[in-house]
């Protein structure tokens, strides 16, 4: 009986192997320029969705921090105030406490009973560049107060009829007097005339209870009435409303106990409206690049659908000459990720171009480019192709070669 010997499968060599992988790369590049106008439908498909989704990313990262630094800037979102006055230590520790939890601008300021020009008003010491920060809505006409200078409200320069330029003489009020206070000032009977005279550097119009009140620095405050701490603490912090809300809490309770006793407060409306917005925005931009990557993938889909009939007989007679339906499948889903990798880099291209000038022409802040991002919607893009490819490269593999030969 004679000896069987079995024969070793022959496998490709390497050479063999890189020119089978030459060989299918050609295949790859000669159907998308065979077919040019389906190839550039892909593209153009995969362009749009991997723009619009890069644009939109872009944006939403940027919206957000230019919508907190502008809300911010319309006033505080936390006030801490003092019964007797914060000392320097007191301030200190709540600043910290503040800014342990997010980033933060801070401002403060010291109230004082004065005389103006022989009637009382209220009269708060203020370092301006913190004020100015915090307050950029404020309407300011002249100078904020410094050097000898002081910024009068809209309602007590109307109500002593002086403009900027005018000279007012400020003295210390008696704090014995048991008049009520009315929108900042005391109707009592007519003071002395004693008192520092001032210059009205600048007049302030917020719109609010800040236009009853007169502005001085903190510098020529403790010139006229002596050290002293301040009264009131401001915060402007980037923390989310929750954390505000938890640090309020916090704060309270500890100035509850503490030698200095204060209290803490959040302003709540114009946290809450800041994280509306930001919802609404962030939730929008969403929708748009949910529909579009939707859009996208039926684009492909079709393109690919139209790509694998007008390739039938093509595939029928690859299928008749032994080809396997997984390498069929495999040239067209590796055709469809190109399609998505060409028209994802392309979209990154147009939608930071987009993004960018939008966020120049309507937000007025320069955006950079975002590798990890680009990168990220270039995979997005590629999925899409890949997936929209699916439904047709199924369809291709059942192609039967003998009913396709038959109809040629």
């Amino acid at each position: 009986m004679a000896d069987k010997t079995t024969v070793p499968a022959v496998r490709p060599v390497p050479a063999a192997r890189a020119k089978n992988r030459v060989m299918f790369w050609k295949m790859i590049l000669l159907a998308g320029v065979r077919r040019r106008s389906q190839a550039l439908m892909a593209v153009l498909c995969a362009t749009i969705g991997a723009g619009t989704l890069l644009c939109l990313a872009t944006i939403c990262l940027v919206v957000p921090a230019q919508m907190n630094e502008e809300l911010r800037s319309y006033g505080a979102n936390l006030i801490v105030t003092a019964n007797g006055g914060f000392d320097a230590e007191t301030a200190d520790e709540v600043t910290d406490a503040v800014e342990a939890v997010a980033p933060a601008q801070s401002a403060s300021y010291r109230y004082e009973s004065v005389r103006i020009n022989s009637a009382p008003y209220t009269l708060a010491g203020i370092e301006a560049q913190d004020v100015r920060a915090i307050n950029r809505h404020w309407s300011v006409e002249g100078d904020w107060p410094a050097n000898g200078n002081v910024m009068m409200g809209r309602d007590v320069a109307e109500g002593l009829g002086v403009k900027i330029g005018s000279t007012i003489t400020i003295g210390l009020r008696d704090e014995r007097a048991d008049a009520a206070l009315r929108n900042g000032r005391r109707s009592t009977d007519i003071l002395s005339d004693d008192g520092t005279p001032m210059c009205v550097g600048g007049i302030v119009d917020t719109g609010g209870a800040e236009d009853s009140l007169v502005y001085m620095s903190a510098g020529d405050m403790e010139r006229l009435a002596g050290a002293r701490g301040a009264d009131v603490l401001e915060f402007a912090s980037q923390g989310a409303p929750d954390e505000l809300t938890a640090l309020a809490e916090t704060l309270q309770t500890t100035g509850a106990r503490g030698a200095v006793r204060y209290q803490a407060h959040q302003v709540t409306r114009m946290t809450s409206s800041n994280a509306r917005i930001i919802t609404m925005l962030r939730t929008l931009f969403g929708v748009v690049s949910i529909v579009a990557l939707a859009l996208t993938l039926v684009g492909v889909s079709t393109t690919m659908s139209s790509i694998v009939a007008r390739r039938r007989a093509e595939i029928g007679l690859r299928r008749a000459l032994g080809a396997t339906s997984r390498s069929i499948a495999g040239e067209f889903l590796v055709e469809s990720a190109v399609y998505g990798v060409v028209g994802g880099a392309i979209g990154c291209a147009a939608g930071y171009g987009i993004a960018y000038a939008l966020c120049a022409q309507v937000f007025d802040r320069r955006v950079g480019f975002s590798w990890w991002l680009a990168a990220l919607c270039v995979l997005v893009s590629v999925a899409l192709a890949v997936v929209a490819s699916i439904g047709p490269v199924r369809r291709a593999t059942r192609i039967d070669p003998a009913v396709v030969l038959r109809e040629e």
